[in-house]
């Protein structure tokens, strides 16, 4: 009787473990691919990139999703929050990976694995139109300019306040939207963002708004973001693989076109980050 007590006990811890190893070995990519649904985390407040235009999600990331969820077969499921929610939410496994996209920084690739650039990130200032007081970048000197809250735009804004004859005084936005209806109203003389995102918006607000040209910050790109551990390893590859093929076949380009009027030299790997 005990015999075959320890024997079924035994079967029973064997087959718990081989499920358990089963569960394992069906990483994030082979579960998406099961369920048909890959989830990505976003902010849709982040054109050309991600933005809500007429009640229709729109931008570089939802064409780029789309086109990987063909290939992979599975539908793309959107998951929106507002950007410093985005990454403490993928930790917490909300969803699969990241749209963003994000600046590629030695800090984030510390902590999370960033995918092949997708276009380039420098920093630059969109000011308003006409406004004769701001004709480079240095001339934000003691003056107060938009920038969102907890992103990478933010550490370089601070980061070339310091060198300026005089600190801007820094104002940080939850929503980029925000920052440009400020910036609008008169409440700030500047936004700095991304040099693809102030394009579209300067190009978009049918002449309300003007780039400060040059870009002030340092050479910089864009790349999705995923976990770093053994289950997320599969799908990041495969969008590594996707980003590289879209290169190749011109398909990134066109969408780079599409959404910023121009194309980017981006490297095939993620580059030694500028900071």
């Amino acid at each position: 009787m005990l015999k075959r007590q320890l024997m079924k006990a035994a079967a029973i811890g064997a087959l718990l473990l081989t499920s358990s190893l089963a569960a394992h070995a069906e990483d994030v990519l082979a579960k998406a691919k099961a369920a048909g649904v890959l989830k990505v985390g976003t902010e849709t407040a982040f054109a050309p990139f991600d933005f809500i235009d007429a009640g229709e999600h729109k931008g570089l990331n939802v064409d780029f999703f789309e086109a990987l969820g063909k290939d992979l077969g599975v539908k793309i499921e959107w998951v929106e929050l507002p950007w410093d929610s985005v990454l403490p939410s993928l930790e917490a496994g909300k969803f699969d990976v990241v749209a963003g996209p994000a600046t590629i920084t030695k800090a984030r690739i510390a902590r999370y694995r960033m995918s092949a650039p997708v276009a380039e990130a420098s920093v630059a200032i969109l000011k308003k139109a006409g406004d004769t007081s701001i004709t480079k970048p240095a001339d934000i000197a003691g003056k107060a300019v938009g920038v969102g809250k907890a992103t990478a735009q933010l550490a370089q804004l601070q980061e070339y306040s310091a060198t300026l004859s005089e600190k801007v005084t820094v104002r940080e936005y939850v929503s980029f939207n925000d920052a440009y209806a400020d910036l609008a109203t008169g409440r700030v003389v500047a936004v700095a963002n991304s040099l693809p995102n102030i394009a579209f918006v300067a190009k978009q607000r049918n002449g309300a708004f003007e780039v400060v040209t040059p870009a002030f910050g340092k050479k910089t790109y864009f790349g999705f973001i995923g976990t770093k551990d053994d289950d997320h390893k599969a799908l990041l590859d495969y969008i590594d693989n996707e980003i590289i093929a879209m290169k190749k076949d011109g398909r990134l380009a066109k969408l780079q076109e599409k959404w910023f009027g121009t194309t980017f030299d981006t490297p095939d790997s993620v580059p030694d980050p500028a900071f």
